[in-house]
């Protein structure tokens, strides 16, 4: 193998690059004590790791310990070869966003958004829609050429629909926080066998977002892109308005022909 090969080859960094030293919390159905601090270790090298060591241990409650372990990983990945679907979009300020919807659209765009299904968590959805939006950017509810309708939590995917068609809108926001066994995935599958049984899933732009989306599994569920957690609303905004203008020219192609 060559040295450029070599080179490709990456493992976790502790103190020394190359060591594979990595940090491990989780917690064991045991009571705090030697026997659990052992059980750890051994789990620890069964996941593939060597000479591990439990830094911290500490009850929690009568019958469970959480620990600390570290350890060194044997295992390495080839960097080259990771292939990562994302987004691909041009990234436009506020400014650009709402003179490209004047100049391309001609009219406003319309967006539905709310964080469905039983998860009470509207800090994914706000930060995208809310007008003082997150981290300096604002939300989409300020922006000129856009109507922006923020639901919020616990709507029914039915619920979202109906409000779609009620505001012609363009596009429809879905944020999931709530992940626990895979509720998000059940939730976010529903809304789109539903749109799929009404003959509206081409209707419109789908979008989702939450700490455990990205994009490559927005997909493999049936939706148009997705966005994981620290997403700013420009870069939906910008991601809707390319989409939206792609698509009409596309039409106009088609209808052409």
């Amino acid at each position: 193998m060559s040295h450029e090969q070599r080179s490709h080859l990456i493992k976790p960094y502790g103190d020394t690059l190359g060591d594979g030293v990595v940090q491990l919390s989780f917690t064991l159905p045991v009571p705090f004590g030697e026997e659990a601090k052992e059980a750890a270790k051994q789990l620890a090298r069964k996941m593939g790791l060597k000479e591990p060591q439990v830094y911290h241990a500490a009850a929690v409650g009568k019958d469970f310990t959480f620990l600390i372990v570290y350890g060194k990983c044997i295992h390495s990945v080839d960097y080259s070869q990771i292939v990562v679907p994302k987004v691909e979009t041009k990234a436009m300020d506020f400014y650009q966003i709402n003179e490209r919807i004047r100049q391309e659209i001609g009219r406003k765009v319309v967006v539905v958004g709310a964080c469905t299904g039983t998860d009470a968590h509207t800090v994914g959805i706000d930060a995208i829609m809310n007008m003082k939006g997150y981290h300096g950017d604002y939300g989409l509810e300020r922006y000129p050429e856009m109507e922006a309708y923020n639901m919020g939590s616990q709507v029914a995917n039915e619920d979202l629909i109906a409000k779609a068609l009620e505001v012609n809108a363009d596009v429809l926001l879905v944020s999931q926080v709530v992940t626990q066994k895979d509720i998000h995935v059940k939730n976010l599958t529903q809304l789109i066998e539903l749109l799929e049984a009404e003959g509206l899933r081409d209707r419109w732009l789908v979008i989702c977002g939450g700490p455990r989306i990205n994009h490559e599994i927005a997909l493999e569920l049936g939706y148009d892109a997705g966005f994981g957690a620290g997403t700013t609303a420009s870069v939906v905004a910008s991601y809707i308005v390319e989409e939206m203008i792609q698509r009409k020219y596309e039409n106009k192609n088609r209808a052409s022909q």
